[in-house]
């Protein structure tokens, strides 16, 4: 048998009697220490706790999951793991190889810490949008920009879970996270981010030396947010319960706001690309006026450019995207055929 047991967000202090049964009879307890540093002091007194075999898990162990499997075949095995076990995706694989593998399984479910950080920061969880992981390495921070965007987009707030390579013992902290979407920022150039942002770090949720602090990013660029676990969220728009909220449960070096002020990416390009669109028609017309060949094309460039505004103003952005492209290839097609340029 292979039990999947959440500590919770308040690890061996918040275990229940029935979990405590379950280490003292297990044949080996696996602790896994990838999703979530281990204190020594919950390592020691968990080894206390269990009769048989003890093990710290890494990250490949978890994910190899030989050894575990193997073990749970010839008695009952655990894995143990701070907050809900089922939150990594690496538990969800090993559960589903040992059904079947015909190794039985049963779960402590226990509270995790990302919902839990949102009622502590005062937010409304249905109003959560894609939670998404921001590493050091470059290449992804584009892919959190753009969740953040999508999000705010909504109305949603953003909550970023950042890089801890447990055989490093690495955290990334949160003022380079967002040193990082500032980066992202200068290349992107949508006006998601930037050091007038209002954001969220909650640090060490669930122990004694739990923080939480609130402000523009410019403010919290000045802070040393301690040791980590750190969570960064980026809220969307804040209903007032919210914001009452945050005053009381965080220290806010400003006063909290949403970052509702977000234009979509169609937006954004319709609102360059049109104006653009009938200036160049405008010249067109002065050009061919009396060119009686050229007024089906006139006309259709003229009615491409105003659905673009009506699918818009209806909420149908890709195809307002499409029509004003179409009225602007017409008009290429005038500069390439007849030498001229509309555009200038």
């Amino acid at each position: 048998m292979l039990w999947f047991i959440g500590l919770g967000i308040t690890g061996i202090d918040g275990m229940s009697p029935s979990t405590l049964k379950i280490l003292k009879k297990a044949g080996v307890v696996f602790f896994e220490n990838f999703t979530s540093p281990i204190p020594k002091s919950d390592q020691v007194k968990i080894k206390k706790l269990v009769r048989s075999r003890f093990m710290v898990a890494p990250r490949w162990l978890v994910e190899d999951g030989k050894m575990i499997l193997s073990e749970a075949k010839k008695k009952t095995a655990v894995l143990l793991a701070y907050g809900d076990p089922y939150i990594a995706t690496t538990h969800i694989e090993l559960r589903t190889r040992a059904e079947l593998e015909k190794i039985k399984t049963r779960t402590v479910h226990a509270a995790s810490a990302i919902p839990s950080l949102v009622g502590e920061c005062g937010l409304q969880y249905y109003k959560m949008g894609k939670p998404v992981t921001i590493m050091r390495e470059q290449q992804s921070w584009n892919t959190v920009y753009y969740t953040i965007y999508e999000n705010l987009v909504r109305g949603m707030h953003s909550m970023l879970i950042l890089e801890y390579n447990s055989d490093a013992g690495f955290f990334l902290d949160p003022k380079d996270a967002v040193a990082s979407l500032l980066s992202a920022e200068k290349e992107q150039k949508r006006n998601v981010i930037d050091r007038s942002t209002f954001a969220i770090v909650a640090s060490r949720i669930g122990s004694k030396k739990q923080n939480i602090v609130a402000g523009k990013i410019s403010s919290l660029a000045k802070l040393d947010f301690g040791k980590p676990p750190h969570t960064v969220i980026i809220p969307g728009r804040m209903h007032f319960t919210e914001t009452d909220a945050l005053e009381v449960f965080a220290r806010c070096l400003d006063e909290p706001f949403g970052n509702s002020k977000i234009q979509k990416i169609s937006d954004q390009m319709l609102a360059k690309y049109v104006p653009k669109a009938r200036k160049a028609l405008e010249e067109v017309i002065r050009m061919f006026k009396d060119d009686k060949e050229m007024q089906p094309v006139i006309e259709n460039a003229q009615l491409y450019i105003d659905d673009a505004e009506k699918f818009q103003s209806e909420g149908k952005e890709e195809l307002a995207v499409l029509s004003i492209g179409y009225a602007e290839g017409l008009m290429d097609a005038l500069r390439l055929s007849k030498g001229i340029d509309p555009w200038t």
